[in-house]
């Protein structure tokens, strides 16, 4: 019996290569078990919206809507879906869900069960609730990452964040940042569209580098408030082998074992005195090391998008 293949589109920008999600499988050409990621496949098996929200037919703009045909919108969201049933089509919401975005994000849910068979976000709001299956961005192949020796740690602590201010949650994080910055904690920040203020290194186009030499991890949330969101920087930071001082909600505590993170209490004083005795030394890291080691396992094989997806049409009649 052959693999059955996994196709993908996504609202999100550049994921239309065909090796998406290739590094993340122990196997090469993106094989886990009974299924094979080829996100482009022109007739795959079953079909992951990872992200996906772009159900309505684009307009032209201008002179263009003068000469565009009418579309047929149900047509041209199956031809999208490479006009598969239903029952193999899968919805994966990842962003968090903000307060400020729930009328729309309760649409999108409500869309999206028009024409897949399971829709899923870490939300209440969902048709089917769950935790986000594990993706990472540590430009490390999964052989690299499940036999590789632990990296040397030379340095104490990171931060890969961004500038983005969007939300009140995204504030919240930049002032923690500029409270950091003011009292001196001995950090170092990387990130896209950080302020001048943020004293970043800057951009990085492999998290590895930000993460692997250092012990610990200031791994925050964007979004903290509920009992299933929980994103890839708890996975990057543990995979990289640091430690991280988290902040986010309980999903945490339900999926990676005791020991093997550390929870920022708050954003304020508290949470400053925490991070600067914690960082003094590397004490923490060392009595957490067996505990990281069993969350990379637990991440790296369990958790993995590509064995969630494996599990999935095991369950299913194709």
């Amino acid at each position: 019996m052959g693999k059955k293949i996994i196709g993908m589109i996504s609202s999100y920008q550049g994921l239309t290569q065909r090796d998406w999600m290739w590094n993340q499988t122990p196997e090469h050409f993106g094989i886990w078990g009974n299924v094979q990621m080829l996100a482009n496949a022109p007739q795959p098996d079953v079909l992951l919206l990872y992200n996906f929200h772009d159900f309505q037919p684009t307009p032209g703009k201008g002179w263009l809507k003068r000469f565009q045909k009418p579309v047929d919108p149900t047509a041209q969201i199956q031809s999208k879906l490479r006009h598969l049933p239903k029952e193999r089509v899968i919805s994966l919401v990842r962003e968090p869900p903000f307060p400020e975005l729930l009328a729309k994000r309760s649409a999108d849910y409500a869309t999206a069960q028009r024409y897949c068979g399971y829709v899923s976000g870490p939300d209440d709001l969902a048709p089917m609730p769950n935790y986000m299956p594990a993706i990472w961005y540590v430009g490390r192949s999964f052989q690299e990452l499940n036999q590789a020796p632990i990296p040397t740690k030379t340095h104490t602590c990171s931060w890969i964040t961004s500038g983005i201010d969007r939300t009140a949650h995204h504030r919240t994080r930049l002032n923690f940042l500029k409270c950091l910055q003011e009292n001196h904690l001995d950090f170092d920040l990387y990130g896209r569209g950080l302020p001048d203020w943020s004293k970043s290194y800057g951009m990085l186009a492999n998290k590895w580098h930000a993460m692997a030499p250092y012990y610990y991890n200031l791994a925050i949330e964007n979004y903290a408030d509920n009992r299933w969101y929980v994103s890839e920087k708890l996975w990057d930071a543990l995979l990289s082998w640091c430690l991280p001082i988290y902040y986010g909600g309980a999903a945490a505590d339900q999926l990676l074992p005791p020991g093997s993170f550390l929870r920022l209490p708050s954003f304020d004083e508290q949470g400053m005195a925490y991070i600067r005795e914690v960082i003094s030394s590397p004490d923490a890291w060392y009595a957490a090391r067996d505990a990281i080691a069993e969350a990379r396992q637990i991440i790296l094989h369990k958790l993995n998008l590509v064995n969630w997806l494996s599990e999935f049409v095991a369950d299913i009649e194709l």
